[in-house]
């Protein structure tokens, strides 16, 4: 393996590490929240932006962010989402430690499928050039993108009206995660093609004239505050071990199907590697699919036991 797929497989981990901590850690913040209406923007985003604690998970998310689109200038989307999908072990792990949410059997061999994943993922890049592209046709982007933004804030804004209304659907995550994790792959798309500018530029004032002349800057800046707001409420309404993995699937699966088809990219030529890292990718989305499916009946009886009258209503629709 070359030096720059060592860089590019770090940069991806490291990437979702910072992301999925910061979102930990923005999740415990929103517990001491009162609840986020997204109907009055303006007070959300005071709220969010007066709270230390919030801030510190947003920072860390940014820092992934960034690593995310160094990582994709090096790596083809076939080997960096499925990196960064991996993160979904720290996400389940920190739920149990941090946020006390329960770590079922399952959710502890999801975590050791996931790892697994990550280390054929690695196997099926040693000895290989990336075929990593850069760009796209500005049309077919577009032809991806603007559609996909709207189905994702129609599937997560069910999920909001559901929450309004007293007699409402129980806010499961599902809807809430499908939503965000289009919207979180559509963002995706437009980090993929601003690599694009990094590996253009050569000089620190080309790359940030490109980056400020790219549509992409913008579509991804609109796309990721959108998915940020409802994500934000899906973590206070929902618990975390539900809306992060239905997210990471649908926006895992979005980015390595549309991104490789519109960046051009190839999977390896070699039969052997091939196989690596189709089952590496198989697994991670076997994985990401079944903890997706898992509902609020499954939350901690722990959590419901210790819960007082006035209190169980709240856990249940948890």
């Amino acid at each position: 393996m070359s030096v720059a797929s060592y860089t590019g497989i770090l940069l991806a981990l490291l990437a979702t590490t910072a992301y999925n901590v910061g979102l930990i850690l923005e999740k415990r913040a929103l517990g001491q929240m009162p609840p986020l209406d997204l109907r009055r923007v303006p007070q959300v985003v005071v709220s969010l932006l007066t709270s230390r604690a919030w801030l510190g998970g947003f920072a860390l998310m940014l820092t992934g962010l960034a690593c995310q689109t160094v990582a994709l200038t090096i790596e083809p989307v076939s080997v960096v989402q499925p990196l960064l999908a991996s993160g979904l072990v720290l996400v389940l792990v920190l739920s149990r430690l941090v946020l006390h949410e329960r770590l079922g059997g399952g959710e502890a061999w999801g975590a050791g499928t996931i790892a697994l994943s990550v280390i054929l993922l690695a196997l099926s890049a040693a000895g290989t050039t990336a075929e990593t592209g850069h760009h796209a046709s500005p049309v077919w982007m577009a032809a991806v993108m603007i559609p996909s933004i709207v189905a994702g804030i129609l599937i997560a804004g069910s999920s909001l009206r559901h929450r309004r209304h007293k007699h409402g659907a129980p806010v499961t995550g599902v809807c809430f995660g499908l939503g965000t994790g289009l919207l979180y792959g559509v963002g995706s798309l437009a980090i993929k093609a601003l690599s694009g500018v990094l590996t253009g530029h050569h000089t620190a004032a080309g790359i940030v004239a490109g980056l400020v002349s790219s549509p992409y800057l913008y579509a991804m800046g609109a796309s990721m505050v959108v998915a940020m707001l409802l994500f934000q409420a899906a973590l206070q309404a929902c618990r975390a071990s539900i809306v992060v993995p239905v997210s990471s699937v649908t926006s895992s699966v979005y980015f390595v199907i549309a991104g490789t088809w519109l960046f051009h990219e190839h999977l390896p030529a070699s039969p052997g590697k091939l196989a690596l890292r189709l089952t590496g990718i198989a697994l991670a989305a076997v994985v990401l699919v079944t903890l997706s499916r898992r509902t609020p009946d499954q939350a901690p009886a722990l959590a419901a036991s210790k819960a007082g009258p006035g209190q169980l209503t709240d856990v249940r629709r948890r």
